[in-house]
């Protein structure tokens, strides 16, 4: 892991206590909820789901993995879907880029960015798809709903053992304005935080 992510990671993770107490107590029934089921050496699939695939799913499903890998737990891994399918928008993949994370675009109209937190390890590749999208599981899944249309949109996740919404504010409605970098940066931070607590909660 480079410098800029490992310092990165070291601020997010003591900044836990910034993290609002309803936010904290849906984070805590998803991490229980996960234990129990490593707890009984189960696969656990998390899929994190919004409208467009293209923002705020694919921010939880870079951070999500990245704890994971981090704290080292085993059992679990993470994909992202959406109600539609666009594209990995390049706001929020620059967003992942000053956090420290080393990208490669392939280019396209839905490039499949091959992200990578280290060297030793395959980097995970990210594009917009449909929540049931073939790469995506149908067995020992949570799905993560990350915005309010998706939680609407998406009534019945078949398959899943648990739905559950952890909702984000969609950094997108700063596109095009000067607020936009703070914007998708901020966004970007408070999931990384999240999903650290959240896997902090497994250990």
């Amino acid at each position: 892991m480079n410098k800029k992510l490992k310092d990165y990671i070291l601020e997010i993770i003591r900044e836990k206590d910034i993290i609002l107490s309803e936010r904290k107590e849906a984070l805590e029934h998803l991490s229980s909820f996960i234990k129990g089921k490593v707890t009984n050496d189960e696969t656990v699939n998390l899929n994190f789901i919004c409208t467009h695939n293209s923002r705020r799913s694919h921010l939880c499903q870079v951070w999500a993995a990245t704890a994971i890998a981090y704290y080292k737990i085993n059992n679990i891994n993470t994909f992202s879907g959406g109600t539609e399918a666009t594209a990995f928008n390049p706001r929020a993949v620059a967003a992942l880029e000053r956090a420290g994370f080393n990208i490669k675009n392939p280019g396209g109209d839905n490039p499949k960015y091959a992200i990578s937190i280290n060297e030793q390890e395959a980097p995970m590749v990210c594009f917009s798809k449909t929540w049931d999208d073939q790469v995506n599981p149908t067995k020992n899944l949570i799905a993560v709903m990350t915005c309010a249309d998706a939680e609407k949109n998406c009534p019945f996740i078949p398959g899943a053992d648990l739905r559950i919404p952890i909702k984000y504010v969609d950094p997108k409605e700063s596109d095009g304005t000067a607020k936009e970098s703070s914007t998708y940066d901020e966004r970007c931070r408070q999931i990384a935080r999240e999903m650290f607590y959240l896997a902090s909660q497994l250990i």
